[in-house]
């Protein structure tokens, strides 16, 4: 049934996907499409914006509005849609790199101004499309075609980077733990302000296989489960038993903090008055 919805929302002559074997994109763009449908959303009323990487040929891919931008710019035209029509849902879908290396700056904006957008970030813990270089997730001692002897640097932790920013939202999933990111999407769109999801999607191709976790879809998917800890289990673990793992689950759902096209509108119509 579920494939039957999620066929309804393709364009079916776009496909084959350019996603290689074992992707974990289309797992993600299967739960935003039930997700959309479970909230019996108008899909005319929809907008999907994307940057560049394998996560922005998802717009490519649905009948909806949508918006294939550049580079670490999709939450800049994202916001601009948003504040012209307060009405439309925007989902912003962005990779690791796209959000938080080039784009990391309009992450850090979006997150402050609390503009109502559900930011969906595919993340891949290295830069699948264009060669397998490190992102600013990639996890310490990993290997990538930028880090032969292995990745130094401390890595970003986007949930955190998130909460620290002022998202309203912020949540981390899997495309492992799929009914689990049904909700974490739909309960980010529900929500009125930046909504934050940190997907784990290990690239099965530049991350697994040079990592020697295996270029099997399947072997990555266990692989993203054994990193994986609900966060009521991470915080009874100690510091080394969270070496290496992953908290997983919602981290902020607060709905106090005024929602930046609110309090847009509610300006023009006071100096509407005014004049």
């Amino acid at each position: 049934m579920y494939t039957e919805i999620a066929r309804s929302y393709l364009r079916l002559d776009k496909f084959p996907s350019i996603w290689c074997p074992g992707c974990g994109h289309g797992i993600i763009l299967s739960s935003i499409l039930r997700t959309i449908h479970k909230l019996e959303l108008d899909r005319n009323k929809v907008v999907m914006v994307s940057g560049i990487g394998c996560s922005g040929r998802t717009p490519g891919y649905v009948d909806f509005n949508t918006l294939h931008t550049t580079h670490g710019r999709a939450l800049s035209f994202a916001t601009g849609i948003k504040l012209a029509n307060p009405e439309l849902t925007v989902i912003v879908v962005m990779g690791d790199g796209d959000a938080a290396a080039i784009g990391g700056n309009h992450f850090i904006h979006a997150c402050r101004r609390n503009i109502d957008l559900t930011a969906i970030i595919y993340n891949n813990n290295i830069y699948g499309m264009t060669g397998g270089q490190v992102s600013p997730t990639t996890p310490q001692g990993a290997y990538a075609t930028t880090a032969p002897y292995g990745q130094l640097e401390n890595p970003f932790d986007i949930v955190q980077l998130a909460l620290g920013a002022g998202a309203t939202y912020v949540a981390r999933g899997t495309s492992y733990h799929v009914p689990m990111l049904d909700n974490l999407i739909k309960k980010g769109i529900q929500h009125i302000g930046l909504s934050v999801i940190d997907v784990l999607t290990t690239c099965p191709i530049n991350f697994g296989r040079r990592n020697k976790l295996s270029s099997d879809g399947a072997k990555n998917l266990k692989y993203i489960e054994s990193i994986s800890v609900p966060k009521s289990k991470f915080e009874k673990m100690n510091d080394e038993e969270r070496k290496s793992k992953y908290p997983i689950g919602i981290f902020r759902e607060d709905d106090s903090k005024p929602e930046l096209t609110t309090i847009y509108m509610e300006k023009i119509e006071e100096i509407r008055r005014r004049e």
